[in-house]
């Protein structure tokens, strides 16, 4: 079944194009419009009801434009506001939360870190999840001021390596064989994660989940895009020259007013 509507994603910003960037690799031909909602960054910061408003908005400016699936490519987004959004709309939307499932069920230590925004880790969802796995410690820590810094472009600032230093120390030392980035924006922080963690702490994040998760989901309910290499449209309402940065300039970012 061939429809070639869009899949639409949105996130607090430029973090959200980690899960872009896995949906665009399994499904190549799919077109894709993405909004990075940079001027309200971070979510994690407001309340409940805040991410709920921002989280309808974009959802209704992807469904303008046609979006045959929703994908909320964002953590705070899915944890506080997935569930209002499947009661209101039709269309099929995704969501993405840290992935403690797969680091708990293969952890040696039985001791994993979570690396998070204070909006997931306060949020109803994450602490259900976390109920299921009562044998296994989890070390949670907000990422206070990364998504800020990752945002104006400073991801390999002293700051950043300052801050990832203080959030991931004590996880070391809580003997952490996972390391569960709970923030789309995070992934981008891996090679700096890389350098302070020892080797044996597996990095996990939730981009190719997602991905399988939109395939399915298209092939069986929604259909296929035409064959050909699908176009990618991104959005923002922040600095379009930090969220081509991030594209490393292959993309046409546009900026936009919402």
């Amino acid at each position: 079944m061939i429809n070639n509507q869009p899949i639409g994603l949105f996130d607090s910003g430029i973090g959200g194009t980690s899960i872009w960037s896995a949906i665009h690799e399994l499904l190549p031909n799919e077109d894709t419009i993405y909004l990075a909602d940079s001027k309200n960054a971070p979510y994690g910061k407001k309340s409940k009801r805040e991410i709920i408003a921002l989280s309808i908005k974009n959802t209704e400016i992807l469904l303008e434009m046609n979006a045959k699936l929703i994908v909320v490519a964002c953590n705070t987004a899915t944890t506080n506001a997935i569930k209002e959004l499947r009661s209101m709309y039709q269309v099929p939307i995704i969501g993405i939360e840290p992935a403690i499932k797969p680091a708990a069920l293969n952890s040696k230590t039985q001791t994993i870190g979570v690396l998070a925004t204070k909006g997931t880790l306060s949020s109803e969802l994450f602490n259900k999840t976390v109920e299921i796995y009562q044998d296994t410690k989890i070390v949670e820590q907000i990422g206070h001021g990364l998504v800020e810094l990752i945002e104006n472009g400073e991801i390999n600032s002293s700051e950043m390596t300052l801050l990832l230093h203080s959030y991931l120390q004590p996880m070391m030392e809580a003997n952490i064989d996972y390391l569960v980035l709970g923030c789309s924006h995070y992934p981008y922080l891996i090679p700096q994660i890389k350098k302070i963690l020892p080797n044996h702490i597996k990095i996990i994040d939730s981009g190719e989940a997602v991905a399988r998760q939109s395939q399915k989901i298209i092939q069986e309910k929604i259909g296929e895009h035409a064959p050909g290499k699908g176009k990618a449209i991104f959005y923002t309402n922040g600095n379009p020259k930090v969220l081509s940065g991030i594209l490393k300039n292959e993309y046409e970012v546009i900026k936009k007013d919402f």
